[in-house]
């Protein structure tokens, strides 16, 4: 096993992971994990982290990955919660050059206002990101997609629940249609399918929720924002 330290937030940082990443073989699968939560960060490091970092993996993987290759982006049941954005705040998220994207007006922080909306809005942008992102893949015969996992008790979700909107999840835990919380493993269970090189060749660009009906009770009017 190689493992190499990434600050996803810094471009050539991700770029020189990329390039390690091929130079020790065919890329045939990437998994960005990396993140921090609404109780972890500030509105500015979690636009950097989760919303930035990301792109700059696609971006950078883009160009790595081997033919027939598969990448999962792990987006948030969070990037559900406030969209769909306006047409034009959407199309500006998926398509706007990745060095430019933080300047977007309504992408500086106080207009933000809250880390809450920050992190919901950089997993919204994971979640368009992809979709854009896998024409690029495509062109070497590779696979992107994005799973969003919500309410799975794993560390970030754990700083979470012990924080200021730890009754919030408290009250997801029962009125979510699963009445329960998810663990790590089931959910790398989930993750398995898309990220598999082999196949389904078909499915790209999409987005797999996986949140135990999180975002169905906050449809159904059973559950409120935090």
């Amino acid at each position: 096993m190689t493992t190499r330290v990434t600050d996803v937030s810094e471009q050539e940082a991700v770029e020189a992971l990329a390039d390690a990443a091929a130079a020790l073989g065919p890329v045939t699968q990437v998994v960005h994990t990396a993140g921090v939560s609404p109780t972890q960060a500030t509105v500015e490091r979690i636009l950097h982290v989760d919303l930035l970092g990301t792109a700059f993996v696609l971006d950078a993987f883009a160009h790595a990955i081997a033919p027939g290759g598969a990448g999962i982006v792990i987006a948030s049941m969070a990037g559900q919660r406030e969209s769909p954005h306006t047409h034009e705040i959407e199309h500006a998220l998926a398509t706007t050059e990745t060095s430019q994207l933080l300047t977007l007006p309504f992408l500086q922080p106080e207009r933000i206002g809250s880390t809450v909306h920050a992190y919901a809005l950089s997993k919204r942008t994971n979640s368009l990101r992809v979709q854009t992102a896998a024409v690029a893949w495509g062109r070497r015969a590779a696979r992107v997609n994005a799973v969003s996992p919500g309410a799975i008790i794993a560390p970030l979700a754990r700083d979470e629940l012990s924080g200021p909107r730890g009754e919030w999840f408290e009250q997801v835990r029962k009125v979510s249609p699963a009445g329960r919380f998810g663990t790590p493993e089931r959910g790398r269970r989930r993750r398995r399918l898309p990220a598999r090189p082999a196949k389904p060749r078909f499915v790209t660009g999409a987005d797999l929720l996986m949140d135990g009906g999180v975002t169905a009770a906050l449809r159904a009017g059973e559950l409120t924002t935090p």
